[in-house]
């Protein structure tokens, strides 16, 4: 029987070519959870809090006050810094476009630092998305907890169910500050949060109008109803128009559902009210936005 030859003696662990992967996963994986930032090629910073990294980990969830938002391309990042955007670092390759050059000069007014970069590193941030060389890091929202809501001796809030789409969120946020609403309430599942597109469509009003998140809606709008609260629900069935609604004028919640699916079933039966937007026209029914900014201009009314 011929002998068979030997592979010769084990590499060393350097040596192999999956160990360098191996130990730059175990690094990442240190560092979020120590929250050290590891340094990579050319000495720039990726994870932590030490430096903006961007792009998202796996399995994190978007704008939910933990993980950092990317904009990318010329004109979604300069009509972002034009709507107040809050920035934590503009990555540009180039500064030949004119849309770019604006951007990087807002981001110099707001004092958003400016990070030049390559296009593998700029690939890499933005998980291969197109980024026509420019990408803007969105600094992660705060959410207010649903009680700091309870302001004043008749506090005035909007409670968002089953809307999923934040630049309705954005718009419905434009209109609570409009018409001094103390704030907004929002599932903290299944439900548009706070992103870039919602702060483009609240034109800036996001920051003075604080947005709450809630682990149950239904439970927060009892818990809300407890503390002196009427709760109205917006539905194309309820019984009462929103300009018939007197008792507004007190502690009130107005729950706006989405467009196609309405409110939910638990949401409906907890409301103490269905109220509607009469609508002689054609139209069967209204953006959530719109229907909100109707209904809050009613109601703003009714308590002026």
């Amino acid at each position: 029987m011929a002998k068979r030859k030997g592979k010769g003696p084990t590499p060393k662990a350097e040596d192999r070519h999956w160990h360098a992967k191996r130990q730059k996963a175990r690094a990442v994986k240190s560092a979020k959870r120590t929250g050290t930032p590891t340094v990579g090629p050319g000495g720039r910073a990726k994870g932590g809090d030490a430096a903006p990294a961007g792009g998202r980990p796996a399995g994190a969830r978007r704008a939910n006050g933990e993980v950092p938002e990317l904009v990318t391309g010329r004109n979604p990042v300069v009509e972002a810094l034009r709507a107040g955007v809050p920035g934590t670092a503009l990555y540009v390759m180039s500064s030949t476009d004119e849309r770019v050059r604006e951007s990087i000069q807002l981001a110099a007014d707001r004092r958003v630092p400016l990070l030049e970069t390559g296009k593998n590193e700029l690939d890499r941030l933005t998980d291969g998305a197109v980024h026509q060389g420019i990408a803007l890091q969105v600094k992660p929202y705060r959410y207010a907890h649903p009680d700091d809501l309870l302001k004043g001796t008749a506090p005035l809030i909007v409670a968002v169910d089953g809307i999923t789409d934040p630049r309705n969120l954005g718009a419905i946020v434009r209109s609570a500050a409009a018409f001094g609403a103390t704030g907004v309430v929002v599932p903290e599942r299944r439900a548009a949060g706070v992103t870039a597109g919602a702060w483009k469509s609240s034109a800036g009003t996001l920051a003075t109008c604080p947005v709450a998140q809630a682990t149950n809606l239904t439970r927060q709008l009892k818990a809300y109803q407890k503390a002196g609260c009427f709760v109205a629900g917006l539905d194309a069935a309820g019984g009462v128009t929103v300009a018939d609604l007197e008792i507004a004028s007190g502690p009130f919640v107005l729950v706006v559902g989405s467009e196609g699916k309405g409110l939910g079933r638990l949401v409906a039966d907890t409301c103490d009210m269905l109220v509607t937007i009469p609508m002689p026209g054609r139209a069967e029914s209204l953006n959530a936005g719109v229907a909100a900014g109707i209904a809050l201009y009613e109601v703003s009314r009714l308590r002026s």
